[in-house]
């Protein structure tokens, strides 16, 4: 009888949500408990549990995304009403956890795996981004907010991985400019400076869609990127390659060699290819082509300026060495 009771409860409250607002999302939270020892655990479709977490969940991992720090498991609880992407229009949001639904609205959004969503209103984290009808509309995380594109994506692709085709960029005025240009992918058409005004023959509007469309394609497939470049414009065919820094690992394009750091600038890992090269794991980036560097973010900016390898300054229980790693050949008009 009891079990029936609960039955209907959990059926009245998804069926009245939207009615009861965001107290009954505070409600839903607090009996799956969606939010626990300062991490997310959702329960969604399926009998499985969505989960943002910096540390391995103890539970049968499907899949996890390393670049979001996020998990999907197997649901024991197996809760009833999960919650569900919200696919809709949405009247307003929330950032709600089990004790309070700040109401707001996203301010900037998520561009790419380096810059979060922010909210309008000081919240606190961890907490889930809803309606009031209690649809997902994000996940408020210390960095920011990861929007449900990136969460709907994890849920139903096969594969964790993202797509590169070698640039980071920002709005500015109104345009999409290539900040950043990643010296180590073959070929690599861009340049810093330049601005992308389409992609496949489509009209892309910020910077937030652009990074969508290229994290999101399929790895291996061609598409046609075009650039403004001074006063002339230009159309590259790239394909698609498989991104390895971003988001909760670093991002200084030496991942794709083999090599991550912390946010100090110290090795965390390194591939097995680097054992020639003197390094290992605590080694501290101190300097890049000549330039002193304190943060992931000034790599890169640094690592693309060189013309046949680039130079890397590394301290080690105070000894200093440096280390010279090939990138692309430049050619002479770039």
């Amino acid at each position: 009888m009891f079990r029936l009771f609960l039955a209907l409860n959990f059926l009245l409250l998804n069926l009245f949500a939207c009615k009861g607002g965001y107290d009954s999302c505070k409600l839903k939270i607090n009996d799956s408990q969606a939010i626990k020892n300062q991490t997310i655990q959702i329960p969604v479709p399926n009998n499985k549990r969505l989960i943002y977490s910096k540390y391995t969940p103890n539970a049968k991992v499907i899949k996890h995304d390393i670049f979001l720090s996020l998990y999907l498991v197997q649901d024991r609880k197996e809760f009833k009403h999960p919650f569900k992407i919200n696919n809709h229009l949405s009247l307003g949001v929330a950032s709600v956890d089990n004790k309070r639904a700040i109401e707001g609205i996203v301010g900037k959004k998520q561009v790419g795996l380096n810059s979060f969503a922010t909210f309008s209103e000081k919240v606190h984290t961890p907490a889930l981004l809803l309606n009031s009808c209690c649809a997902l509309e994000g996940l408020v995380t210390p960095e920011g907010i990861i929007e449900k594109e990136y969460i709907e994506r994890f849920l139903k692709s096969k594969t964790t991985d993202y797509g590169d085709i070698g640039i980071r960029v920002e709005d500015a005025k109104k345009q999409i400019i290539i900040k950043r240009v990643n010296p180590f992918i073959k070929d690599n058409p861009f340049l810093e400076g330049d601005c992308v005004v389409g992609y496949d023959g489509k009209k892309i509007n910020n910077s937030a869609e652009l990074m969508r469309k290229i994290l999101f394609s399929k790895i291996g497939t061609i598409h046609a990127v075009k650039v403004k470049r001074a006063s002339k414009y230009l159309t590259f065919k790239v394909k698609t390659q498989k991104r390895y820094g971003g988001g909760y690992i670093s991002d200084t394009f030496l991942e794709q060699k083999g090599i991550y750091f912390s946010p100090n600038l110290s090795i965390l890992k390194i591939a097995n290819e680097f054992e020639g090269y003197g390094l290992k794991i605590g080694d501290r980036l101190i300097q890049v082509n000549g330039t002193k560097v304190s943060n992931i973010s000034d790599i890169r900016e640094h690592i693309s300026d060189f013309k046949y390898f680039a130079s890397l300054l590394f301290e080690r229980d105070g000894f200093q060495f440096f280390v010279n790693i090939k990138g692309k050949v430049k050619s002479a008009d770039n």
